[in-house]
């Protein structure tokens, strides 16, 4: 391979995590897969065809640059794309032109909305959010009176596509409180519109935690991001899910697996130090090898003395500080090790796996971070 490392996305994990939160989520409640962060670091542009081919049919990006990506991807070009969060006023009539529905959480952006539908000779497609709780975007309720009249008088530029709000931390048992206050919070906004003789087409505020936690908030649609990846929200959302089956494994499969290769083997006699600095001393003569991957690729600085790897079937250690393009790592106990060898950063080697977990507990990152962290320029490709 050309690039330093790989990941591979596994079709059939994939199939199998679908099937699986179509059988928790019921028939009711339409999906909306997210694939913000390059699809949770997936790759958009992989990862599109394959949801596409289990049967995905709607997709939530972040931003106006992922809902372009998306559209590129789509082999079914009527698949809806909302846009949850930035959209310049410069790209509202490609969105509008183009039917990608997107949130309105303040005023400017609904006015300019309106602009641009009458302008393109077509209905935006808009999702209100409100203000629940989580107090990041969305309408304040004395905000909501403009919103309607907004509404109301331009149903030939605005079509209600949807109200929608963000939970703060339905993964969490000790956000239970706050998440139930929001859930209030939102009903009482959907009977004041309904009161104001407005429907949206759309109910939606589930997040894959809420909607695997909460069945009650999963509305006509949710929006699912980090359970079909094969992740749990938190291990908390696993356990209490287990625990109400009764089940002591993982239901969900895990579609990334990231590998490099040996680049270079070195004996280190006793004393001296390995890398920059002198954060890792060789107490005895060892053998080290050189992996092409570092922070650059989204292995993180904090795995410095601490990371792990899988070589020849064996799990080795990251020892002295992870380079920007390299790391090194003790090979003391494995046999036989050369140059060209496959290293497993992520993924199963022999009977052992490295899960992403287990670097969210060496490195104090979440899935989501260390997943949107791989870099794009990685290389990946999609395996049975």
């Amino acid at each position: 391979m050309l690039a330093t490392s790989k990941i591979t996305i596994s079709r059939k994990a994939l199939k199998s995590n679908y099937r699986f939160i179509r059988e928790q989520i019921g028939g009711d409640a339409k999906i909306s897969w997210v694939v913000k962060g390059n699809a949770y670091g997936h790759g958009i542009e992989v990862f599109i065809p394959m949801a596409e081919a289990c049967g995905a049919d709607h997709f939530s990006v972040f931003d106006a640059s992922e809902a372009y990506r998306v559209k590129k991807s789509l082999i079914n070009q009527q698949a809806p794309i909302m846009i949850m969060g930035m959209v310049e006023d410069q790209h509202l009539e490609w969105a509008i032109e183009n039917d990608i529905e997107f949130y309105v959480f303040e005023p400017e952006r609904l006015a300019a909305a309106v602009q641009a539908a009458k302008k393109v000779g077509k209905k935006a497609k808009v999702h209100v959010e409100a203000e629940t709780g989580m107090n990041r975007i969305g309408y304040e309720a004395h905000e909501l009176e403009g919103v309607a009249e907004q509404l109301k008088h331009h149903p030939d530029a605005l079509q209600f596509q949807g109200l929608c709000t963000h939970f703060a931390g339905a993964e969490s048992i000790a956000n239970y409180v706050r998440v139930t206050q929001q859930r209030k919070t939102y009903k009482r906004i959907l009977n004041w519109f309904a009161n104001q003789g407005l429907q949206p087409r759309i109910k939606h505020i589930a997040c894959s935690a809420a909607a695997m936690r909460y069945p009650p908030t999963r509305l006509d649609m949710v929006r699912i991001g980090i359970l079909q990846y094969g992740f749990w929200p938190s291990r908390e959302t696993l356990i209490e899910h287990n625990s109400k089956v009764n089940r002591q494994d993982n239901p969900l499969e895990r579609l990334i697996s990231w590998k490099s290769q040996v680049m270079d083997t070195k004996t280190v006699k006793t004393g001296e130090y390995v890398g920059y600095g002198t954060s890792y001393m060789a107490t005895q003569e060892m053998k080290v090898a050189t992996i092409p991957i570092g922070y650059g690729h989204g292995f993180a600085r904090s795995l410095s003395n601490a990371g792990r790897v899988l070589i020849h079937g064996k799990r080795v250690g990251v020892i002295g500080t992870v380079n920007m393009n390299a790391i090194t790592v003790d090979i003391s106990p494995v046999e036989g090790v050369k140059r060209g060898d496959e290293v497993v950063i992520i993924g199963n080697q022999g009977d052992l796996e490295l899960s992403v977990s287990a670097f969210g507990e060496f490195s104090q990152q979440v899935n989501y971070e260390l997943l949107t962290r791989l870099p794009m320029d990685i290389p990946r490709e999609v395996v049975d």
